[in-house]
C-alpha cells in the first residue's frame, strides 16, 4: 500500500507543480516580481524533485546482486535525500538571494493583477496535490500525529510529498501576500519581502527533510509498535525470552530481524529447527515487512546457577 500510495502522491504533485512551473514563469515574464520568480524555481525544482522519487522507487526494485545481497531498497532512502538538498539549494538558497536583492533594489511589477490571477490557480492545484498526499498518508499513518508520521514513517516518498506540498502552499501564500501588499501600498518591496518568506519557508522544510532523509539513509529500526510485536511473537512456543535483538530497515519495506533467543532446554535437533521456524513464521505474519530473518538458538544462561 505504501509504495502505490506513494507513487499515486508523487504523480499527482508532478502533474500539479509542473503546470504550475510554467504559469508561473509566464507570470514572471509579464508581471517581473521576484515573488513568481521564486515560485518558478520553488515549482520547477519540486517538478524535478518528483521525477527523482519516481527514479529512486525505479531502481529500488532491482534483484540483489553478489555486490549488493541486501538489494537496492535504499535507493529511495538516497534519493529522498538528494529531493531534500535540492529543495534546499534551488528553492530555500535562490529565494533568499532574490528576495534580497529586490528588497534592496525594488522594481515597480507590470501587471499584478496576471500575478494574483496564477498564483490564485496554482494555490487550486496545490490543494489538490497536498489532498492527495493526505488520502495516501492516511491509510499507513495509523493513530500518531501527522509531525509523528513525518518522523516515524520508513516510506520516504509520503512525507516528502506532503511537506513539499506544505511548503508549495504556504510559498504561493507568502507570494501572494507580497504582490498584494506591493500593490496595496504601491511599495515594490514587499515583493521582496514575499521572496525572502519563502525561502525561509522552504529552508526550514529541507533542513527537516535533510535531517529524516539522512537517518533513514545510515540506518533507522524497527519503529517501537513493530519491535514490541516482533519481540512477542518471538518468545512464544518454545522459545523462552529473546536474548539480543537487532533491526534495520533495508529498505521502506524490507526489515531485516536478527536475534538470539533461549529455547526450551533439553530440545532435539528436530524440535530446535521446527522452534526457530516457527518463531519465523509468526513474526511474518504479524509484521510482513520483516522480510529478513535471522534467529540464533542459544540456553537461557540467566537462570543458570
Amino acid at each position: 500500500m505504501s509504495a502505490s500510495g506513494g507513487t499515486k502522491a508523487i504523480l499527482a504533485a508532478l502533474g500539479a507543480n509542473a503546470g504550475i512551473a510554467v504559469a508561473k514563469f509566464a507570470g514572471f515574464l509579464v508581471t517581473g516580481s521576484s515573488s513568481m520568480l521564486a515560485e518558478s524555481v520553488h515549482s520547477l525544482a519540486d517538478t524535478s524533485n518528483q521525477g527523482l522519487l519516481l527514479l529512486g522507487q525505479k531502481t529500488s526494485q532491482r534483484k540483489a546482486t553478489k555486490e549488493h545481497p541486501f538489494g537496492f531498497g535504499r535507493d529511495r532512502y538516497f534519493y529522498s535525500f538528494i529531493v531534500a538538498l535540492m529543495l534546499f539549494t534551488l528553492g530555500s538558497a535562490f529565494a533568499l538571494y532574490e528576495g534580497i536583492h529586490k528588497v534592496q533594489h525594488p522594481e515597480e511589477l507590470s501587471s499584478p493583477i496576471v500575478a494574483v490571477i496564477i498564483l490564485v490557480v496554482a494555490i487550486l492545484l496545490e490543494t489538490y496535490s497536498f489532498y492527495t498526499a493526505i488520502t495516501e498518508s492516511k491509510k499507513i499513518k495509523g493513530d500518531v500525529s501527522w509531525w509523528g508520521f513525518i518522523r516515524q514513517s520508513r516510506t520516504p516518498e509520503l512525507p516528502v510529498v506532503l511537506l513539499e506540498d506544505a511548503g508549495a502552499l504556504f510559498g504561493l501564500v507568502f507570494a501572494l501576500i507580497g504582490v498584494g501588499l506591493s500593490v496595496i501600498t504601491g511599495d515594490p518591496v514587499w515583493d521582496g519581502v514575499g521572496t525572502i518568506m519563502i525561502g525561509v519557508l522552504l529552508g526550514v522544510i529541507a533542513v527537516i527533510l535533510i535531517v529524516e532523509m539522512k537517518s533513514l539513509l545510515i540506518g533507522e529500526g524497527a519503529t517501537d509498535t513493530e519491535l514490541q510485536t516482533i519481540v512477542r511473537e518471538l518468545a512464544a512456543g518454545k522459545v523462552n525470552r529473546v536474548i539480543h535483538i537487532r533491526t534495520q530497515y533495508l529498505g521502506p519495506e524490507e526489515l531485516l530481524v536478527a536475534a538470539k533467543l533461549a529455547l526450551t532446554p533439553g530440545l532435539e535437533l528436530a524440535d530446535v529447527a521446527q522452534a526457530i521456524d516457527d518463531a519465523e513464521a509468526r513474526v511474518r505474519a504479524k509484521v510482513p515487512n520483516a522480510r529478513l530473518i535471522y534467529l540464533e538458538p542459544d540456553l537461557d544462561r540467566s537462570t543458570v546457577g
